[in-house]
């Protein structure tokens, strides 16, 4: 894919834009075990990540032949989000990435909308993106189906052929190509880290990346306009 060919950057949420996945894996890992429903992180990233919180209790029911209780999902997001409050960071270096995006950028993402907005702004980059940020909750099948995707192409008003997705989870890899639209794979996430071999297996040939820095040699032309002339300025 050709820079020239950018006219939109879609960013997923968690994983990506903020350092949120290893708190959601772990608020879920420690209230399903008081269910007696015992599973680890690697369990979670196989099965879970990058869904939505009802695919994810579906997936729970099935696997486990258990019917979360009433009230499971209001005292998850409540902890995860009492977590964010102190715990939460933007992923390293994504600042600089969207200080000098040369292009539109917006945010898909399976969280729910109030968690995604409050999730932005604990970590400083909401303003990056008013009016911008869409949800799992605004179509009829979230990731890895492409609706999401296919969605906000629409609303933005570019075609898919003209996005770049960057992802951190294999539904979205699967929903972005279910849209026609080129995808990178973020790993540089905690809960990612340390599983590089896995990770270059089950991603095929989705190009990976795992820090920030490295964005813009990949692709040079994505970087703003003023900010190259600035750099070939100080290079003479």
């Amino acid at each position: 894919m050709q820079a020239s060919n950018v006219d939109l950057v879609i960013f997923d949420c968690d994983g990506v834009l903020i350092d949120s996945e290893i708190l959601s894996a772990q608020t879920l890992i420690d209230l399903l075990q008081e269910l007696g429903i015992h599973i680890d992180l690697a369990h979670v990233q196989r099965c879970f990540l990058g869904r939505s919180f009802p695919t994810v209790a579906g997936l729970i029911r099935e696997q486990f032949s258990v019917d979360l209780p009433q009230g499971f999902e209001r005292d998850y997001r409540r902890i995860l989000l009492k977590k964010f409050e102190t715990e939460l960071q933007p992923t390293p270096g994504i600042e600089a990435v969207l200080n000098n995006l040369g292009v539109r950028a917006c945010v898909a993402t399976s969280s729910s909308p109030e968690r995604a907005l409050r999730s932005l702004e604990l970590a400083g980059l909401a303003g990056y993106f008013e009016g911008r940020v869409y949800t799992a909750s605004m179509v009829a099948r979230g990731k890895p189906a492409p609706d999401l995707f296919l969605h906000v192409a629409s609303c933005e008003k570019v075609a898919p052929g003209r996005c770049l997705i960057i992802e951190d989870s294999l539904p979205g890899l699967s929903a972005a190509q279910a849209a026609d639209m080129a995808v990178w794979r973020y790993v540089g996430a905690s809960h990612l880290k340390n599983n590089a071999q896995a990770l270059i297996a089950e991603s095929g040939q989705t190009v990976l990346f795992e820090c920030w820095s490295a964005f813009f040699p990949m692709m040079p032309s994505l970087r703003r306009v003023q900010d190259k002339v600035e750099l070939n300025g100080q290079n003479r």
